[in-house]
């Protein structure tokens, strides 16, 4: 089975992909409904806190329509236990050969990250057609990916990292760009605050970027 299988149909049901840090375990099914609700069901919860993986758990088993993914993977361990959790799919900020060789071992779809024609390559030579390229804003944003779209016509990228509700466009409308991931609908305080009515207010405004992608994204 490919490491990417399925990861084109994730990546496509939505224009942004929340990327959300959890405090509280206990606020990440409301989160999850509020979030799916607004019309953006792929999740990602990253393992930034000790909340990571029992939110994954939680909205594995109790948020119908999510498809809840792990974030900020640094170590082999962790896609085994994000897989055991119930996630989908699983993301990592950049991608070392051990993380490579882990990924075809779990079971989860993976999307490492990549920040140069370089790290590209490595991820074409080992067939795959996805990365995360992170951090997107500070490592030369839309521009960057729109040069390397004729030479390197092989990844279709989910940019994440600075990326606002303003920006975002100009990453959905680039030919190599499939969906964007993105916090600004999910900070801390609002979560803290409960406000979920909030939450699923930004997520339908995000959602509505799907008049802005792409071929990749239709």
């Amino acid at each position: 089975m490919s490491v990417q299988a399925g990861l084109r149909d994730i990546l496509r049901a939505a224009p942004v992909i929340p990327v959300v840090v959890i405090d509280d375990v206990a606020h990440a099914v409301p989160l999850a409904r509020a979030l799916v609700a607004g019309g953006l069901p792929v999740i990602e919860i990253t393992l930034r806190t000790a909340a990571g993986l029992d939110a994954i758990r939680a909205i594995a088993a109790e948020v119908q329509g999510a498809l809840v993914g792990v974030g900020t993977v640094l170590e082999p361990a962790q896609y085994y236990a994000a897989a055991q959790a119930g996630a989908r799919f699983a993301v990592s900020p950049g991608a070392t050969a051990k993380l490579l060789d882990a990924a075809v071992d779990s079971g989860l779809a993976a999307l490492p990250g990549i920040s140069t024609a370089s790290e590209a390559m490595v991820l074409i030579e080992r067939g795959y057609e996805f990365a995360k390229f992170f951090p997107a804003e500070p490592a030369g944003g839309a521009p960057f990916l729109s040069s390397i779209a004729s030479p390197l016509p092989q990844l279709t990228f989910c940019p994440t990292g600075g990326i606002t509700l303003e920006s975002a466009p100009k990453y959905l409308k680039l030919p190599n760009v499939i969906c964007v991931g993105g916090s600004w609908m999910v900070n801390r305080a609002a979560m803290a605050a409960g406000d979920w009515a909030g939450i699923t207010s930004l997520a339908a405004k995000a959602a509505e970027l799907n008049i802005h992608r792409g071929e990749h994204g239709k």
